[in-house]
């Protein structure tokens, strides 16, 4: 990918070596260095490193704010993106669901955390539409590959840490670690005080919790026809109301209001106001159907499951899902004991098995159940999908988990059309 760059030596840069040539500049990173030689050899025009250009995309012109956390990060992402448009400010969004700027889609979905190089492509993008804040996710691998070299953080977030991505990281400690790197520095951050893997730089750092006492504290909270809470903040005590579900999205929603109190500087009650006007994610906790019951979530790690299905816990619960190919495989017996143990029947099937075999992943979320009488393995997700739907009765709920709004199902490396939303409103006739 060439970016133009106006009024500059160059008239291009990129990451790429194969694309340069007398006008476009190789821009170094960690992720290409070994690359260098070639970029020389395709008569780049200038070697620049990535903090030299920095200024060029008008980095240092907006406010940045980082989430990362193992579950938690698009939700929180997008409430903070909401509350900042509701309240008169314009801003942008980068993250797994793609990009957007003043309420509009800019671009589709996209990995967590683009290269660098991307990135600054799209902060440009939001300095030049006006934007004053820019929100991304920052996923682990991001921090690994330095997929963040340059960018100053006006805000860091920290949602939570549970078991994901061992197939990369190969330990949790390592994991754990990775997580923690981020918020070494003395920039702003913004911690979940519950979380206790959570180790970081105490200089400017901000908290929020439900149990432990915190820079913003959940006081009370109902649960009761989607979510209400009161926030204190020091001598500041505020109500909110919520249309999410799910005693995990307080979390999200703590740290959504206090990070745009943290940013903006505006009194905690302005904030809480336009708590309301968020109508959650397409794919996270969302029902498709309300008689009967049916409720897709990306949820696709035990932490995940288990924090979905307890918001649920009050029904019987006819739960869906598979695991993934090709990724951390330690997780995928503890996803089948968080199912078995909560689900009132449970349809094991095939998620993206991508280059694994679709039985071989079921066998592995087997050897974490131990009863087996209400398990039912179907490895063709919409027979597995209908089979719930034909067995659920009045006042039980089918949850289906890991894929929520993906549009498609990764069979070897081919992307098959596949969304467990379409399916449910097929097989429903809705």
């Amino acid at each position: 990918m060439r970016i133009e760059l106006p009024d500059q030596k160059f008239k291009y840069v990129t990451e790429n070596s194969q694309e340069c040539n007398s006008e476009t500049a190789f821009v170094l990173t960690t992720q290409n260095e070994k690359y260098l030689q070639n970029a020389k050899e395709n008569d780049a025009h200038s070697i620049v490193k990535i903090e030299e250009i920095a200024e060029l995309f008008g980095i240092n012109k907006i406010k940045i704010i980082g989430i990362t956390g193992t579950n938690g990060k698009t939700t929180t992402a997008s409430a903070i993106y909401s509350f900042l448009l509701d309240l008169g400010y314009k801003a942008a969004m980068q993250g797994t669901r793609g990009l957007f700027m003043n309420d509009e889609v800019a671009e589709g979905k996209t990995l967590t955390t683009p290269s660098v190089l991307n990135t600054y492509k799209h902060i440009y993008q939001a300095v030049t539409e006006g934007c004053e804040y820019f929100i991304m996710e920052v996923s682990s691998h991001a921090i690994v590959q330095k997929r963040i070299e340059g960018i100053n953080f006006e805000l860091k977030i920290l949602t939570n840490i549970t078991q994901d991505h061992l197939d990369y990281h190969k330990t949790l400690g390592e994991y754990i670690a990775v997580k923690n790197s981020f918020f070494q520095d003395e920039g702003k951050k913004l911690i979940n005080k519950d979380e206790p893997r959570a180790a970081f730089n105490i200089k400017n750092t901000f908290t929020y919790g439900i149990e432990h006492p915190a820079t913003f504290r959940l006081m009370a909270y109902s649960l009761n026809n989607a979510s209400s809470g009161i926030i204190q903040h020091f001598q500041e005590i505020v109500p909110f109301t919520a249309s999410l579900h799910g005693f995990f999205n307080l979390y999200n929603l703590m740290a959504a209001i206090s990070a745009v109190q943290i940013i903006t500087g505006k009194k905690l009650e302005e904030v809480a106001n336009v708590v309301d006007n968020f109508a959650g994610v397409s794919g996270r906790m969302e029902q498709v159907c309300e008689a009967p019951n049916v409720i897709v979530d990306f949820a696709h790690t035990p932490d995940g499951m288990q924090q979905v299905l307890n918001a649920l816990k009050e029904k019987e619960l006819l739960v869906v899902f598979g695991a993934g190919g090709d990724r951390d495989k330690s997780k995928r017996a503890l996803m089948g004991r968080v199912a078995a143990s909560l689900a009132k029947k449970t349809y094991i099937t095939s998620d993206n098995p991508r280059n694994e075999d679709p039985q071989l992943i079921v066998e592995d979320i087997l050897e974490g159940i131990e009863d087996k009488s209400n398990i039912i393995v179907e490895l063709n997700r919409k027979k597995a999908i209908e089979m719930a739907l034909d067995d659920q009765e009045e006042n039980e709920v089918v949850v289906i988990l890991g894929k929520g709004d993906e549009s498609y199902q990764i069979i070897y490396d081919e992307k098959i059309p596949f969304d467990d939303r379409e399916v449910v409103r097929e097989l429903l006739n809705i």
